[in-house]
């Protein structure tokens, strides 16, 4: 025998299944931005949906030009994420963070001859969200909007630290071969009143970040950070104007 559904049934079903729907869309867009590029079916296998389903999504990520498709069939980044994540970087505190952060990653860059990074905190992974590459003919190459994870980093534990006793200075923080071999990292926490807010790292080839060019990297950072610090409380929130 067949079951109705009432109407208020419906209506208390419907907004979870848009919900769920709207989920799976962004974990299909965070998933495609983060790879690159990807298939359809790669797209599918790394969300875990049918590849009905995720055809489904990516053709409404497609149609409002958050995704392009590819003439090889693939997903890359479309002008409509683009044109929101420039925003997003233009406005707000990550607008701050960057306009604090900014003459700091070119001292570094200067002090240390590597690739500086600005990252904060988004779950578990550490999104760049400023770089200024080193100047050497072999560096380390990265681009606003990757993301690393948290966990098992230098740049993950910098953006875990507490806050900060007064008259303190954070602490230097170093790992090689987390992410990619060979890489080592110095990173320090960016401070606001109750925490890190951000992170700045310097990433370098392990075998030429050693000895005195190692302490060269962890002090220009420290220094960069606290300078930092202080810049981004003294810069005043955006104003919209009228």
């Amino acid at each position: 025998m067949q079951q109705e559904i009432s109407g208020s049934e419906i209506a208390a079903v419907s907004p979870l299944h848009r919900s769920r729907s709207a989920e799976r869309v962004l974990e299909l867009l965070d998933t495609v931005v983060t790879n690159g590029e990807l298939s359809l079916t790669a797209a599918a296998a790394r969300t875990d949906m049918p590849a009905s389903t995720a055809l489904r999504h990516l053709r409404v990520l497609t149609d409002r030009g958050y995704l392009v498709k590819n003439a090889s069939g693939s997903y890359s980044v479309g002008p409509a994420f683009v044109r929101t994540a420039l925003a997003s970087l233009q406005s707000g505190p990550y607008a701050r963070l960057r306009a604090a952060a900014g003459p700091e990653l070119e001292r570094l860059v200067e002090a240390t001859e590597e690739s500086a990074y600005l990252a904060v905190r988004d779950g578990d992974a550490a999104v760049y969200i400023a770089t200024v590459e080193g100047r050497r003919a072999i560096r380390h190459v990265g681009w606003v909007g990757r993301s690393v994870p948290i966990a098992g980093t230098a740049v993950g534990e910098a953006l875990l630290a507490g806050a900060l006793t007064p008259g303190a200075r954070p602490t230097p923080i170093f790992n090689t071969g987390a992410i990619e071999p060979d890489v080592t990292a110095v990173c320090a926490p960016v401070h606001g009143n109750s925490g890190a807010i951000a992170a700045l790292s310097v990433l370098g080839p392990a075998d030429r970040l050693t000895g005195t060019r190692l302490q060269t990297a962890a002090d220009a950072v420290i220094e960069a950070a606290v300078a930092t610090s202080a810049a981004f409380s003294s810069v005043p929130p955006h104003q919209p104007s009228a």
